[in-house]
């Protein structure tokens, strides 16, 4: 979803909102630099296990609820998904102690991120644009120049809502962002589950 080559995962990067995400663990155990932030990462292994077991049976039902919002190209059906996520979730929480430890997983969220150092890249996966009716447009507009205030490059994706048209933010934060220096580019990628998500948001120091 983030169309990330081998140049990319060897600097250092920061994944915002990142969740019970195996992202970081995977690429840590290759060797690779990821902090991730997220204010999930307040609360113990043991409660965030808790609480996927208590959310998967709701992320089940709501996915066969809306079953034709998605393409079904990469997951045979929900169940496939389904143990996807689940199994990445346990990636996940198997590194999660040694990564509270070691400072890869760091309590905090958007649009104010904690001043953990300086990355090559930031990434925002399913927050930004999608919950637009949640999130006003002041949030994602401080969202992204703060993710911008601390790494070289931002990337974001999706750029439509939950109902899979284009976000209502995403014009106004590109003005934004073009008048506070940066420069914007909307970039199709190859990964596209929820239909219309085959786009990032590419933000650069200029």
């Amino acid at each position: 979803m983030f169309d990330l080559t081998p140049k990319d995962l060897k600097g250092r990067i920061l994944g915002v909102g990142d969740g019970p995400a195996s992202f970081n663990a995977e690429l840590s155990a290759k060797g690779g630099q990821v902090v991730s932030i997220d204010p999930i990462y307040k609360f113990s292994g043991k409660e965030i296990a808790r609480r996927i077991d208590e959310i998967t049976p709701v992320m089940r039902a709501e996915l066969n609820k809306h079953v034709d919002n998605y393409l079904w190209n990469d997951f045979s059906d929900v169940g496939a998904l389904v143990t996807c996520r689940t199994s990445s979730m346990s990636i996940f929480l198997e590194d999660y102690e040694n990564g509270i430890r070691e400072g890869r997983y760091l309590e905090g969220a958007l649009p104010r991120l904690p001043d953990s150092g300086f990355y090559d890249l930031a990434l925002c996966s399913h927050l930004l644009f999608l919950y637009e009716e949640n999130l006003n447009f002041e949030f994602h507009i401080s969202s992204l120049l703060d993710m911008c205030r601390v790494s070289d490059e931002a990337r974001v994706y999706p750029l439509v809502n939950q109902a899979g048209r284009p976000s209502r933010f995403l014009n106004p934060s590109l003005r934004r962002l073009y008048e506070a220096g940066y420069q914007c580019d909307i970039v199709q990628v190859g990964y596209c589950f929820q239909r219309g998500a085959n786009e990032m948001l590419v933000v650069r120091r200029t």
